[in-house]
């Protein structure tokens, strides 16, 4: 079975419209370096609409950039996943609607698909993330304040815990992160909340004398 994992890029506070960022050759190859990794792409509608409304076009631009253009043209090569429940027709080439429950046809996607399956849609991968059905995680982080929504994963309905499996960094500045779903929280289930710690200082009763040194018992 392969894993999904979930890409985006984002600002410093969570932003992540897609015209706030840096774009460049650098970000562009990082991005179509993990669709190669990966078996499929899977999109919700809006952000198919608006992958579809812009790269077919990029791809056969022979004065297109050298990043933008091999991304545009191995989008276009690479099977594509939609999820719509408004439309049915979808001519770009290499598209596949995704039919049936949501978790029941995630899953069999992940599981005929070895080399795994990269989704780049926010809404359709935070409805996939309280299915439990993200493994991982690619967050690139820019290094702006964009102080406006949309928001990651925003309305979750409880916090996930992550490891970092690595760390890469743009000449740009932006940071590209690698997460994956802690072990204890695959396939739904989650740690028992634990509160940070707090420190507080010993409590001193009125009257004591401080010229004497005071024992504090070790907790074993």
């Amino acid at each position: 079975m392969g894993l999904l994992t979930f890409g985006l890029n984002v600002t410093l506070d969570g932003c992540i419209d897609h015209t706030q960022g840096i774009v460049d050759d650098e970000l562009h190859d990082y991005w179509t370096q993990l669709m190669d990794q990966s078996g499929a792409m899977l999109f919700g509608r809006n952000t198919y609409e608006l992958m579809e409304g812009a790269w077919p076009a990029v791809a056969r631009d022979e004065k297109a950039p050298r990043a933008m253009r091999e991304w545009a043209q191995k989008l276009e090569a690479k099977a594509k996943y939609v999820v719509s429940g408004s439309r049915s027709d979808f001519p770009w080439q290499n598209t596949i609607k995704v039919e049936g429950d949501l978790r029941e046809a995630i899953s069999a996607l992940k599981a005929k698909t070895e080399r795994g399956v990269l989704v780049g849609a926010p809404k359709l991968a935070a409805a996939l993330e309280e299915l439990g059905l993200i493994d991982e995680y690619r967050i690139v982080v820019h290094p702006i304040i964009s102080g406006r929504g949309p928001t990651l994963f925003h309305g979750l309905s409880s916090a996930r815990h992550l490891e970092l499996l690595s760390t890469q960094r743009f000449k740009s500045g932006v940071q590209a992160l690698h997460f994956r779903r802690k072990a204890d929280e695959r396939g739904g289930t989650r740690a028992p909340h634990r509160r940070l710690p707090v420190r507080q200082r010993p409590h001193r009763r009125v009257g004591a004398d401080r010229s004497r040194p005071r024992q504090i018992a070790r907790r074993t």
